[in-house]
């Protein structure tokens, strides 16, 4: 069951709207759907059997996309970095296009439906895989698996993280395409009976009954196949509440329940202040003490209802940009904001340690006694927060000039213990900074050490008002189903959000706008089976790539072998 070869005027044509296709699968449209229908243009526009097309096919299909969907990185810098990331991204999916070229020369490949469709989605993922990964430590950004937070696919996540659910949006959307195949061969197939049935011959005509029944036959079961695959992770048994929403206290104050029925180690109150910014983009931090200052006010505010009764109060990454470890009157101004809400607050700051560098932390800080507990980023974001190859990439664009002091990784591990206001065991806050979201790694580390919840504090400030916030929140989401932890998202700017830990999302907030609430946030130690995996899924899929390519390599080789003799 295989699709016609595509004119090359086709194929081009559909590697431009399949890209652009799964842009819109992505917030901020979210079309969900649109993934597994751009997984099957892809499969469609990649059906020449030359490397070289599929090169440039894979590519337009990667540009298509890439662009539109890191357009808060134009943003943020200008139009030469942007293209060049994007370009980047998209010479993997041009890189799948080649390889693909090859796997499917495998002979036990060729002419297998549903063969084809999961050795297409095998490759597909592995080279997202290996796009989280390389190079400068991968970019995860634009994963299958992102589009489906709060769908039936997306609960795989629980059972094998974002490489499961990427897998099954890439089987179902190959199988969509060959259900196409099935039925466009059948209508082919049909009109061509009907042309001069006169001239033909009975057992002519019969053949082509046949044919076409047959064709319909494996078209629906394709889709049927499809759909179950997209939908089977519904009976997997995720923790989902029945308490999880706005809920009033006695005293008629609103608190965000993430979930507490499904607390396993009791519960934690925390505030949350989104103080943001005077100027969206580029100027949002030419202020250091508006930030720091709006950042304060929020934690007053929640003080006027909640004081003494929070764990922590929690600002999102650069809530202060200044150290208040280095700078005594920001020091005073957090001791005096701690004083008065009860609770030590979770600050985002950077520290300039004096052998060079930069530190991108979260530092605890409690009244009186200063950091408590601190977490430094693991993973600085290559062209945003460190340069490399600078001098080189210099002779390109003066925008990494922009960046005048490079980032250096932090090597802690990713938590903070908060004490218990009431006396009981520390908790602990899995600390994962922006970006770092997006790497699956980066999440387990911080469960398989014992976080309880996961805080994501993010500054979007520079992004303005584009998608690059809500395709962060998508991934929170995910990051919650893959752990079995309720999440706070919390931004300079928005978008902020609470999630339960089955991924759905309780409060969000509004871009460039000043907020704050409380949310009460179950604290949970079960490890799910994405946790306990570990790296697995990622090298599973990659072995079986590894070998697919490699029979595929075989496969040709003795084709033409056969041709020729």
């Amino acid at each position: 069951m295989r699709l016609r070869e595509p004119s090359r005027l086709l194929s081009l044509f559909l590697a431009v709207a399949g890209g652009l296709v799964l842009w819109s699968a992505f917030p901020d449209a979210g079309v969900w759907p649109a993934a597994f229908v751009a997984v099957a243009v892809l499969y469609w526009a990649l059906g020449r059997d030359n490397a070289w097309w599929n090169l440039l096919i894979g590519f337009l299909f990667g540009v298509s996309f890439f662009l539109p969907h890191l357009w808060w990185a134009h943003e943020s810098t200008e139009t030469a970095p942007w293209i060049a990331l994007s370009a980047l991204e998209a010479l993997f999916i041009g890189g799948f296009g080649v390889l693909w070229t090859w796997v499917r020369r495998a002979r036990f490949l060729r002419r297998r439906g549903w063969r084809l469709a999961a050795a297409f989605a095998v490759l597909f993922v592995a080279v997202e895989q290996w796009r989280a990964e390389i190079p400068f430590g991968g970019f995860p950004w634009g994963r299958l698996a992102w589009t489906m937070a709060g769908t039936p696919t997306g609960r795989a996540a629980w059972l094998g993280g974002t490489v499961a659910v990427s897998l099954l949006v890439a089987f179902a959307g190959a199988l969509l395409a060959l259900a196409v195949a099935g039925l466009v061969r059948a209508v082919r197939t049909a009109r061509a009976a009907r042309v001069s049935p006169a001239e033909q011959p009975a057992r002519v005509a019969g053949n082509r009954t046949v044919t076409v029944r047959s064709s319909v036959g494996r078209s629906v079961g394709a889709l049927a196949l499809g759909v179950a695959v997209a939908v089977v992770p519904l009976v997997l048994p995720l923790p989902t509440s029945a308490n999880a929403g706005p809920v009033e206290t006695p005293e008629g104050q609103q608190v965000y329940d993430a979930g507490s029925d499904l607390a396993e180690d009791g519960q934690l109150w925390a505030g949350a202040v989104q103080g943001n910014v005077g100027e969206p983009g580029l100027g949002a931090f030419a202020n250091r003490a508006e930030v720091l200052n709006n950042h304060l006010e929020g934690t007053y505010v929640l003080a006027e209802d909640f004081a003494g009764e929070l764990d922590v109060v929690l600002w999102p990454e650069n809530g202060s940009d200044l150290d208040p470890q280095t700078a005594p009157d920001v020091a005073r101004g957090l001791d005096a904001a701690s004083t008065a809400v009860g609770a030590p607050i979770l600050v985002g700051a950077q520290e300039f340690p004096e052998t060079g560098g930069r530190y991108n932390v979260s530092l605890l800080w409690q009244a009186g006694q200063g950091v408590i507990g601190r977490y430094a980023k693991q993973h600085p974001a290559p062209f945003g927060e460190y340069i490399p190859l600078r001098s080189i990439l210099r002779l390109f664009s003066d925008q990494v000039d922009r960046v005048t002091t490079d980032m250096i990784p932090g090597v802690n591990p990713p938590y903070v213990d908060v004490p218990s206001r009431l006396g009981q065991d520390a908790y602990r806050l899995g600390t994962i900074i922006c970006f770092e979201v997006a790497y699956d790694e980066i999440i387990r580390d911080a469960v398989q050490e014992g976080a309880q919840v996961l805080v994501i504090p993010t500054n979007n400030a520079s992004f303005g008002f584009t998608a690059e916030s809500t395709q962060q929140l998508a991934m929170s989401r995910l990051q919650a189903i893959t752990t079995g932890r309720a999440a706070v998202q919390i931004s300079t700017v928005g978008v902020s959000g609470v999630i339960t830990p089955d991924g759905t999302v309780v409060r969000d907030t509004e871009l460039f706008t000043a907020d704050q609430f409380v949310v009460d946030l179950p604290l949970r130690s079960s490890i799910t089976p994405a946790v306990a995996a570990g790296y697995w899924p990622g090298w599973i899929v990659g072995g079986l790539a590894f070998a697919l390519v490699v029979a595929g390599v075989v496969g040709g080789i003795g084709a033409r072998r056969r041709a020729r003799g």
